[in-house]
């Protein structure tokens, strides 16, 4: 059964004390968010950080904030090992630059469907004022293109100047 990192009964050092060599204590402050089963944690935070810092910073953060900041930090700390330069920084700025593009996309989707609908909208009054309409010339519903655009009728006079 763990408990703060360590097995109970056992004097298995965290994997802080283990990576600097030295003897884990009762009263680790590593002990509880660098558990012995995962070395790689601390490798990265402490690459980064130093195990001096992330010791003050830890003893410094009231108990209850600290698995967040180790939470922090070994993001961070991974982001840096990935990308020395610009770290977690620079994930998310490739991440902006996904929606900003994504956002472009929805855009001139959004304004290519108002285009279509505009044309079929002209479409259908313009074809209606050039048929006749009487009762022995109507179309059923059913025998009607549901789409009556580009049917050879001249648009340059309502969107196509908008759009081209």
């Amino acid at each position: 059964m763990k408990e703060g990192g360590r097995k109970q009964g056992s004097a298995s050092p965290c994997a802080a004390c283990k990576l600097l060599r030295r003897r884990c204590a009762a009263d680790c402050v590593f002990a509880p968010y660098f558990p012995a089963d995962e070395p790689h944690k601390f490798a990265n935070v402490h690459k980064v950080f130093g195990a001096s810092n992330v010791n003050k910073m830890l003893q410094e953060l009231p108990e209850h904030q600290r698995g967040d900041a180790v939470s922090s930090m070994v993001y961070e700390a991974n982001a840096r090992v990935r990308d020395p330069v610009y770290g977690c920084v620079g994930a998310i700025s490739s991440l902006q630059q996904q929606i900003d593009a994504l956002q472009i996309q929805l855009a001139v989707a959004q304004a290519e469907a108002v285009h279509l609908r505009v044309r079929q909208t002209q479409t259908a009054s313009c074809s209606y004022w050039t048929q006749p309409h009487s009762p022995t010339n109507s179309a059923s519903p059913s025998s009607k293109p549901i789409f009556d655009i580009d049917m050879g009728l001249d648009h340059t006079s309502y969107a196509d100047s908008m759009w081209s």
